[in-house]
């Protein structure tokens, strides 16, 4: 059954079959289109840090997968984003707003598809980050993002997640074409897009949001 609007769903991102990053998100739309998620400013955060508190990009790579971590719950404090998973694709496209509401970049994400659940008290998207990201300007122009972490991982490969990484960027390639003729989703659509004037910041998360991947 589809996640109906509204609905809080948990954007949960894991590598292999540990969980590291999970905001609070409403579902916008989830229909033959996609998934749509509506991720706001200040929504609840379960996220995996070292037991000092600090986070992946803290420190080298291989000090972090050799450093004991535990999961916290904190508080999103990223811009305000609508995220857009096209069903079945290896990405999701993101559009970033400023606090006023005003549209400032897309922002593409390379991914393994992700994978909806409702348990019923509490639903979810499951997926992989596969690192490699493109930040797309509002004028079309575009960067690779994190392609440096990408080749520092990949020296890890008994711990790294990401097994192939020719397809990654064979996928972030895919999707230049889009951007640079400005075509769907690069177009303009939902650049002022505004949520529900009645969704408040959802209420954390405290029971089954540890619950086993689905793939």
């Amino acid at each position: 059954m589809p996640l109906r609007p509204g609905r809080p769903v948990l954007h949960r991102h894991f590598t292999h079959d540990t969980l590291v990053w999970a905001p609070l998100t409403r579902v916008v739309a989830d229909d033959d289109q996609g998934t749509r998620l509506w991720l706001a400013t200040g929504s609840p955060l379960i996220r995996q840090v070292t037991e000092d508190g600090q986070g992946p990009r803290d420190m080298p790579f291989g000090e972090w997968i050799a450093t004991p971590k535990k999961i916290i719950h904190d508080v999103y404090r990223g811009p305000s984003t609508l995220k857009f998973h096209p069903r079945g694709a290896a990405y999701s496209v993101w559009w970033l707003f400023d606090p006023a509401g005003g549209f400032r970049a897309w922002y593409v994400n390379l991914e393994e598809s992700g994978v909806a659940w409702d348990d019923g008290g509490v639903a979810g998207v499951d997926l992989t980050d596969q690192d490699l990201d493109i930040w797309v300007w509002p004028d079309r122009s575009w960067d690779w993002k994190d392609e440096d972490e990408l080749e520092e991982r990949l020296a890890f490969p008994d711990a790294y997640w990401v097994s192939d990484p020719e397809a990654v960027w064979a996928q972030g390639r895919a999707v230049l074409p889009a951007i640079e003729a400005g075509t769907w989703p690069f177009d303009g659509t939902w650049t002022d897009f505004r949520p529900p004037g009645d969704w408040a910041v959802p209420e954390p998360v405290t029971e089954g949001w540890d619950r086993p991947r689905v793939r």
